[in-house]
């Protein structure tokens, strides 16, 4: 049982590298900041790029990106790992979403149920996770999306899986999202320098949300240094044409210094400035 006396955090995200890219700077403020960081991933990763054929096979990508995350999380200061075991659904539209194994398959009950009884464990202030969209579409991302976001939401009450001990509610839900705005910057940047877009063929105004959603800008910049260590333990994801791996260092320290959320519970009045921190005062 957690330390009551202490602010904890739990991220829900898919994939290994899930947790670095888009909040890793905000996951190690947290953990430099006392807080204790969780995360639960959903899967292995068992069908993502593999960068450099020397590093995997598609027969052991899934134990490679397992200890890539687990790199990741000591790089970042994340606390505790719980990993659910569902299999990576692939990209939108492939045969992998059909997989019976696949996340996106998943039994919705269950996967609530797992997140629930971690909740009640961990007992976190925060949760987080990906935005309805999962950023760009991904249908492991829009499912950890959903079954997080009932799960934040039933840890509480009492009438659900009562086979889980203790009730807790936590105090906040973040969604992890990417501003179009600055998207839509960092593609004029990354074409400036010959680049590719980073999502190819998917158009811009699919990705991210409106600058308008977003409620809270973190400001991370003192936590790169940690961010860019987590990165590179994805080794098999980060290949030498990866735009991040190609950018101007002051283009790459102003992408990396601020990171972008969505208060879904308690929701923001309108109108309101955005928060410069996802915890409430102490």
């Amino acid at each position: 049982m957690a330390n009551s006396g202490e602010r904890r955090l739990l991220a829900c995200f898919a994939h290994p590298d899930d947790e670095t890219f888009g909040c890793g700077g905000t996951l190690a403020r947290c953990a430099a900041e006392g807080i204790q960081v969780h995360l639960a991933c959903a899967t292995r990763g068992e069908v993502g790029e593999i960068s450099d054929p020397a590093l995997a096979t598609q027969e052991t990508l899934a134990q490679v990106r397992e200890a890539e995350l687990r790199g990741a999380c000591r790089a970042l200061g994340i606390a505790g790992l719980y990993l659910l075991g569902y299999r990576d659904s692939g990209m939108a539209g492939t045969p992998d979403n059909s997989h019976p194994q696949a996340l996106c398959q998943a039994n919705a009950g269950e996967v609530v149920g797992r997140l629930v009884a971690i909740i009640r464990m961990v007992r976190p202030e925060v949760v987080l996770t990906f935005d309805a969209l999962g950023g760009y579409g991904h249908p492991d991302h829009i499912a950890i999306h959903r079954f997080a976001t009932e799960a934040f939401h039933a840890a509480g009450d009492p009438l659900r899986y009562p086979e889980s001990p203790g009730l807790h509610r936590p105090a906040r839900l973040y969604y992890s999202a990417i501003p179009r705005g600055r998207l839509q910057a960092m593609a004029r940047l990354a074409a400036s320098q010959g680049m590719a877009p980073s999502f190819g063929a998917i158009p811009l105004d699919k990705i991210g949300v409106p600058d308008e959603a977003i409620t809270a800008e973190v400001s991370v910049a003192a936590y790169a240094e940690a961010k860019q260590q987590a990165m590179a333990c994805h080794r098999t994801q980060m290949g030498p044409a990866m735009p991040l791996n190609r950018l101007p260092p002051e283009a790459l320290r102003e992408f990396l210094g601020r990171e972008f959320f969505i208060r879904a519970d308690p929701p923001v009045p309108p109108g309101s400035p955005r928060e410069e921190w996802l915890f409430p005062a102490a």
